[in-house]
């Protein structure tokens, strides 16, 4: 279930979780495009919310974009320094009276893991029962993640954010904390388990999965990147509406109203949403921008 990493690693970053040591890696060049007229500019760059230590992915283009942006824009802020927001987003959304145990919400043959899971993280099971199927999802991850060893704070948003706050340029955000939480809130059931099911697979499932997942980003292989998000999520339809296609249709609306306004936009979201039929690039395409890839 590679789709619950894409999905809830935006605030792993909360998660306060440990790095291994830095190993070689390649040059990555990932995705990235240009939307533009007469005197508007937005680029749009693919993302992974989660890198390894010391990953080189910045690049002479990139970095020539990012000069020439007067904002940046991300999916949402996860404010570190004062959580908060997406704590009181968590409590308002994520616990129910009334619900069925935990170990009730996964097959049979999956409750001796999801205990195991659950007892690394040193909270009682009976937390797990009070929180919503996709909020247990989202706390259990935290321990996969720290076994892989992974930081939030490695992930390009949080690069990018650092350099414009260094530069003291605006940035904004395309769904508030409880509105990007919202979109899991609503999910039906079925699916939210389906994402606790993700949650609690073996690190080695993970780390195979993390491996392809990176490796397809750091090629710019959006081809690759789309493939992989329609296997994940051919399963639930459900999932596929709302964290991909309502998601894409907002943002296409917030894009084609800021090319209005003149200035250059530096948007930054997860490679999968700019990746295959449903996505950025194809609505604004479909509605008659030419969207250029320059990287």
């Amino acid at each position: 279930m590679t789709l619950i990493k894409r999905f809830f690693a935006p605030f792993a970053a909360l998660l306060a979780l440990a790095a291994p040591a830095a190993a070689r890696v390649p040059q990555a060049r990932p995705a990235l495009w240009e939307v533009s007229d007469a005197d508007t500019t937005v680029y749009l760059f693919g993302t992974i919310h989660l890198l390894p230590p010391n990953y080189q992915w910045r690049t002479p283009k990139f970095d020539a974009a990012l000069a020439n942006s007067q904002e940046l824009v991300v999916e949402t802020i996860v404010d570190l320094q004062h959580p908060d927001e997406i704590l009181a987003a968590k409590r308002d959304l994520g616990y129910s009276a009334g619900l069925p145990p935990i170990e009730q919400r996964v097959p049979p043959a999956k409750r001796a893991l999801l205990r195991s899971v659950i007892a690394k993280t040193g909270v009682p099971e009976q937390y797990f029962t009070s929180m919503e199927t996709w909020l247990a999802a989202f706390e259990l991850l935290g321990v996969r993640f720290q076994e892989m060893g992974l930081k939030g704070e490695q992930g390009p948003e949080q690069a990018l954010r650092t350099e414009f706050q260094g530069a003291k340029k605006p940035i904004g955000q395309l769904e508030t904390n409880a509105e990007q939480l919202g979109f899991f809130d609503r999910l039906p059931e079925k699916a939210q388990r389906l994402l606790l099911e993700g949650a609690i697979d073996g690190p080695k499932s993970m780390d195979d999965d993390f491996a392809k997942m990176v490796s397809s980003w750091s090629r710019g292989d959006v081809k690759a990147i789309a493939i992989s998000f329609n296997r994940d999520l051919s399963s639930s339809p459900e999932l596929m509406n709302s964290l991909i296609k309502q998601r894409n249709a907002n943002w296409s609306r917030w894009i084609e109203d800021r090319m209005t306004k003149p200035g250059s936009v530096f948007v930054a979201v997860g490679a999968g949403h700019l990746a295959g039929p449903s996505s950025l690039i194809s609505l604004l395409q479909r509605d008659g921008y030419k969207v250029r890839r320059i990287q």
